[in-house]
């Protein structure tokens, strides 16, 4: 069954190669037609869409989906149509001199790889599926996508909308299992992207390299938050509990640990904690507050606060309206806050990717730098803080893929700034203009004058006196 499937996919890419190459060269307006259907595609069946994804999660805000995985889509999907004609025009190079006097010319074009494989994860699972979708079009090439299995009907109506909007040439979505996915990374595509875990990151890379197939990964790690003393508490609180909250903490972005001054951690907890009620009153059926995706999930979770307790860590159940959720099935855990945490916890060893909040102290902001830099680089950093000589240290001795000063998340949102990881949270990046260039081949072509350059720079055998003085002159 899995060589069949596997046999089923490369007779698509077989496909999709095939038309790419035959098209070309494809006008831009067939470029911004694809773009304008997968616009059209969300906007037609935005509502539907939402509905399937609080299905596939136990419940999901139908609002919150709209904003993160339909809205902002298309508002990326306007984007891209707004400036590909621009990302896409030849840039002009500079040649040595005097070549430019003698007519020669240099120059860059951005052309299309031909066929993209997007691997989709399950917590955006629209959003991150279409936006590097979208990039992949403005640069002109096909695409195939392999969303969740963990969002079933999610994945399965994205495959029957794509069909309707799209030809199979053009762009096709494939489900199922592990086995699939599997199959579908060790597929010779021109470009993978992978969205998920830095362990999953590496087997993609692993499968790709056999075909050295170029990768963007887009994975995660733990993004820290860093409270400075003059940092407004109340503020910060509630943003990083929104960021923590939404979509219960099931983001690469969301704040994975909290680095306090210490004579603050009491307010900046209880800061957060207000952040919590004042948003969420109640969690247990309140439809804003999504549910951990699956069972294992929720009990890897369940594991990192047991496994925190039973090291010494105190525990702060952030429950505003004292719910009972053993009673329930509907996998909804409160805001989970850790204090005391130690690094032989599970909580800060893995990326928490749910609603568990570890916190630590610092004395000099210097003990926070220092801890970030021993360990992996993360896919985001936050500094909240008015100190700007302090936010500078922050920024220029740490290195992360991205920043948020403030406030936390919100840079992944800005259309026009590239979004990616730095080693172990990433490889690549897309959105802005870099995403585009991301999808492309950037080609290099040189045209040489009528004249015999190569005679009079003296490169031409037998070498002689025009050569040492060529040589001469390039080593001044």
């Amino acid at each position: 069954m899995a060589d069949d499937r596997k046999t089923e996919l490369e007779a698509i890419l077989s496909q999709q190669r095939t038309a790419f190459t035959s098209a070309r060269p494809e006008p831009l307006s067939a470029r911004k037609d694809r773009i304008q259907r997968a616009i059209a595609l969300l906007r037609e069946n935005g509502e539907a869409l939402c509905r399937a994804m609080s299905v596939d999660f136990g419940n999901r805000s139908p609002m919150q989906s709209m904003i993160t995985d339909i809205a902002g889509t298309v508002g990326f999907g306007k984007y891209c149509l707004k400036n590909l004609t621009r990302w896409s025009q030849p840039e002009k190079r500079k040649v040595q001199f005097p070549l430019g006097l003698l007519g020669a010319k240099a120059e860059v074009r951005y052309e299309p790889k031909g066929v993209i494989g997007i691997l989709a994860p399950w917590n955006f699972p629209v959003n991150l599926s279409f936006n590097p979708l979208m990039q992949a079009f403005a640069a002109g090439n096909r695409a195939m996508i392999k969303p969740s299995e963990f969002t079933e009907r999610t994945s399965a109506l994205m495959e029957e909308l794509v069909a309707k909007y799209f030809d199979p040439s053009e762009c096709i979505v494939v489900t199922g299992g592990p086995e699939v996915a599997h199959a579908f990374s060790s597929l010779p595509f021109d470009h993978l992207v992978f969205t998920g875990s830095t362990v999953t990151g590496r087997k993609v890379m692993e499968a790709a390299a056999r075909n050295l197939v170029p990768v963007t990964l887009e994975l995660g790690g733990k993004s820290p938050v860093f409270l400075g003393r003059n940092a407004d508490i109340a503020k910060a609180g509630e943003r990083i509990a929104l960021g923590k909250m939404m979509n219960a903490g099931q983001i690469c972005l969301a704040p994975d640990y909290m680095y306090v001054p210490e004579e603050m951690e009491e307010g900046a907890v209880a800061a957060v904690q207000l952040g919590v009620h004042t948003m969420y009153p109640t969690l247990r059926d309140n439809e804003d507050y999504a549910s951990v995706v699956s069972d294992r999930h929720f009990e890897r979770l369940q594991g990192l606060v047991a496994d925190a307790k039973g090291k010494g860590a105190e525990v702060i159940e952030v429950n505003p309206a004292n719910e009972d959720f053993s009673a329930t099935n509907t996998r909804k855990m409160p805001l989970t806050i850790l204090r005391n945490v130690t690094d032989d916890m599970k909580a800060m060893q893995e990326e928490i990717f749910g609603p568990v909040l570890p916190v630590k102290t610092y004395k000099h902001i210097d003990e926070a730098i220092d801890y970030v830099n021993a360990h992996d680089r993360p896919l985001g950093l936050y500094y909240f803080g008015d100190d700007e000589a302090e936010r500078e240290k922050v920024l220029t001795r740490t290195i992360s893929g991205g920043v948020t000063v403030n406030d936390v998340i919100f840079h992944v949102s800005m259309d026009d700034l590239p979004f990616g990881g730095v080693g172990p949270s990433g490889i690549g990046s897309y959105h802005g203009v870099e995403g585009f260039r991301e999808f492309s081949h950037a080609r290099s072509i040189y045209a040489q004058p009528k004249l015999d350059i190569a005679k009079l720079g003296g490169f031409k055998p037998p070498y002689g006196a025009a050569t040492a003085k060529a040589v001469k002159g390039m080593m001044k």
